[in-house]
């Protein structure tokens, strides 16, 4: 319940964290649950809302990142590089995982980035009230201006922004940054953004300013022309982070992927560590560095010492999950990855063919928009499967995905939440087995650590499935 403070002839309600969490999730449409049902499609709402809050977005430099794949990851990385080289840094990505924080964060004092307070949450949104009673934002149009108004107040010294969805229209596109990213270009979100290639980086192209430099990830055939262009157009420098720079050799080791990189006219390669393993990191680490490049050109000064540091703990330093991430070590492996389109399965399913294991157990569900029968086609058809789904409205029934799995010839049974799908994957699995959690952020992000530990790790085992039920049913 809310605290009540009571004064003469009036009552004032003071909102608590969750009361406000429930006032945003409820009052405004958000594309995570409802699709595209909540997406706006200009700008119009953001700049009203900056422009209520004395346009914040142009009081913080920063570097915009939109793609595909990959934009989290080079964000968190970015972030933690900047961060380690002594910047004030701030970082906006989406969706979350666990809490609504984990959204907005700057440099803190514990050697790492910290969540936005609870406080200027709820001070934040009493503030915006009248102008979302007047403009009818979505969530998104909201998170935004509540991370710029932070960012600008705690003074950063560089801000790092993820797109939300596609780029032109994107609600972040109202700043101006030192440079532009784009990571990649594959087939996602086609309702909205289009049904070619082509037509995706259009979109995606519309993050790039006047004079600014971008980064492009990866070079595409189909894209390629599309980002020339409206750089040209633009008079913006465009750099092709593999054309500047090339893996040359990767291996794993001690939880540590380690990566030999080159450069044209160079003999020697230099080595980098980093401590997010998938396989799919040494493109984003191409695109990391020559993102570093262009802004040390620009004066930003960020040593070796400092990259190199950062680049081998930036999960501890920027918090990211959900990227090949661990759950349990051993007897058996257990992997969550947000690998929820056909780009990001075809690479996961890469590394589970390079991951030592005897049985596979993969824990999937997707949500209704995607290219779901492209997606299951890419799967291995050897493992077995616990179909399940995020508890958002966007979520496949997982029976109706069970179905669309079996004409692919992907056997397995239902289970109406992750954890519990979790739980089942325990009673089959051997110690020498490997254990996915895949196809959605959101199926990720409802699994439960208190889940991980009950099941293997060393606190009070939940040995019968009515155990782990309570379990479930008693976490927030």
């Amino acid at each position: 319940m809310p605290d009540i403070f009571v004064a003469p002839f009036l009552i004032f309600v003071l909102m608590t964290y969750q009361d406000t969490i429930d006032y945003l999730f409820t009052r405004l449409p958000m594309f995570s649950r409802m699709g595209a049902a909540a997406y706006k499609k200009d700008l119009n709402n953001t700049w009203a809302l900056c422009e209520f809050l004395g346009n914040p977005q142009s009081k913080f430099k920063s570097i915009h990142i939109a793609g595909t794949n990959g934009k989290g990851s080079v964000s968190h990385i970015l972030a933690a590089i900047f961060h380690k080289a002594g910047y004030k840094t701030g970082l906006y990505t989406s969706p979350h995982l666990f809490d609504f924080r984990e959204r907005i964060k700057i440099s803190g004092d514990s050697g790492g980035l910290m969540e936005i307070p609870e406080q200027f949450v709820i001070d934040f949104t009493e503030r915006i009230k009248p102008e979302i009673e007047k403009t009818e934002p979505s969530f998104f149009e909201i998170t935004v201006a509540m991370a710029f108004e932070y960012f600008a107040n705690e003074k950063v010294d560089i801000a790092i922004i993820e797109t939300g969805l596609g780029g032109r229209l994107d609600s972040t596109n109202v700043i101006t940054p030192e440079l532009s990213v784009i990571t990649n270009i594959s087939a996602d979100h086609t309702q909205m953004l289009g049904n070619t290639l082509a037509e995706i980086a259009t979109e995606k192209a519309g993050i790039i300013k006047n004079g600014i430099p971008v980064v492009i990830g990866e070079t595409n055939i189909e894209t390629e022309n599309v980002f020339q262009e409206t750089a040209l157009e633009k008079n913006a420098p465009i750099f092709f982070a593999d054309k500047t720079r090339t893996v040359a050799d990767w291996k794993w080791d001690h939880h540590l992927l380690n990566i030999s990189v080159t450069q044209p006219h160079q003999v020697d390669s230099k080595q980098y560590q980093l401590d997010l393993t998938g396989l799919y990191q040494t493109k984003n680490l191409l695109t990391v560095l020559e993102a570093v490049t262009q802004m040390s050109n620009q004066g930003w000064q960020i040593a070796e010492a400092d990259l190199l540091e950062a680049l081998q703990h930036s999960k501890k330093i920027s918090g990211l999950k959900g990227r090949w991430e661990i759950l349990n070590s051993r007897d058996p492996l257990v992997i969550a990855d947000v690998a929820h389109n056909e780009a990001g399965i075809k690479e996961l399913v890469k590394q589970i063919e390079l991951t030592p294991h005897r049985n596979l157990h993969i824990v999937f569900g997707m949500v209704k928009d995607k290219d779901i029968d492209n997606a299951l086609a890419l799967l291995p058809k050897n493992a077995t499967y616990y179909f399940t789904k995020a508890q958002i409205p966007r979520a496949l029934d997982e029976e109706a995905l069970q179905k669309q799995a079996a004409r692919h010839q992907l056997r397995g049974q239902v289970y109406s939440n992750v954890n519990l799908a979790l739980y089942a994957t325990s009673l089959h699995a051997k110690k020498d087995d490997l254990i996915i959690i895949c196809g959605s952020i959101f199926l990720v992000g409802e699994v439960y650590p208190q889940c991980i530990e009950a099941i293997w790790g060393g606190g009070p085992k939940a040995s019968t499935f009515e155990n782990i039920i309570n379990l479930i049913l008693h976490l927030p």
